[in-house]
């Protein structure tokens, strides 16, 4: 028995395919975490859904933002991106079933036995892990539950700059699935920075939020997805970047967990 992290596949259903059978992957007794970003700009978003559906009792999803603003666009009946690639996906008589899948997901997960913490984009260096498991579900009831189109209708207004009592609901989720979901850089008054998407040498006026002093002595594994600039880079022993860039042609990247031993698979649209 195994369990594995893998970073975003964003349609890659051949390099996906390739990296389970590189790693034997056995569904009925190993376990798949993905870190999000399931579909969108890659060739193939619904064969990846439709075998996550099929192994659902065995792969668990921390939810990224493009999977959001898919389940978003369903329950709100809007178009999607023609970037994103999804016409297949979204005229599958499937779909119902799929949304109703990651509906279901996390945005966060903590795997004791591990010491391994999952989300798509990281840990807001201002939030215990306790802290971020409780926020994670909070936002996991607002978009599991019945109003939960009321607050995907707020999810894309300004975010809010600093937590407090005062927020509304809809601000507090804002600001959580933000930090779960699109964090990258933190300015350096510690605030979420959401318009720069460069690699850590590109500024100087923010810090990659892995960077942040609390990270120096953190002693536990924090895995994640979402910044394929990093190339998987993060120069922390026990942070692990997963994004490699595969729907760009750089590779899909999985992580053994007990071990932490990488493994990878080029694109098929590398040069």
């Amino acid at each position: 028995m195994a369990n594995y992290a893998i970073g975003d596949l964003q349609g890659c259903y051949q390099e996906f395919q390739a990296l389970l059978l590189h790693v034997d992957f056995n569904p009925s007794k190993d376990h798949l975490y993905l870190v999000g970003d399931i579909v969108a700009r890659g060739p193939d978003s619904l064969a990846c859904l439709d075998y996550l559906y099929t192994h659902q009792d065995s792969i668990t999803v921390t939810l990224g933002n493009h999977d959001l603003h898919l389940i978003a666009n369903y329950l709100l009946n809007k178009p999607a991106n023609p970037k994103d690639k999804l016409a297949a996906l979204l005229s599958s008589e499937k779909l119902p079933a799929y949304i109703a899948m990651l509906q279901q997901q996390p945005l966060a997960l903590w795997l004791k036995q591990e010491q391994v913490f999952i989300s798509h984009a990281g840990l807001n260096p201002a939030w215990s892990i306790k802290q971020a498991l409780q926020y994670a579900q909070f936002a996991q009831n607002c978009y599991q539950g019945a109003d939960a189109s009321d607050y995907f209708k707020h999810m894309y207004e300004q975010h809010p700059a600093v937590w407090n009592d005062q927020l509304t609901d809809f601000e507090q989720f804002r600001y959580i699935v933000n930090y779960f979901t699109r964090m990258r850089f933190l300015t350096l008054d510690e605030q979420l920075e959401l318009t720069f998407k460069g690699g850590i040498a590109d500024s100087n006026a923010m810090i990659p939020w892995f960077k942040h002093p609390r990270f120096n002595t953190f002693k536990k594994h924090i895995v994640f997805g979402h910044w394929a600039a990093l190339e998987g880079i993060t120069n922390h022993a026990n942070i692990h970047a997963l994004d490699t860039g595969c729907v760009w042609g750089g590779a899909m990247t999985l992580l053994e967990l007990k071990n932490k031993q990488r493994f990878s698979i080029n694109s098929a649209n590398s040069i």
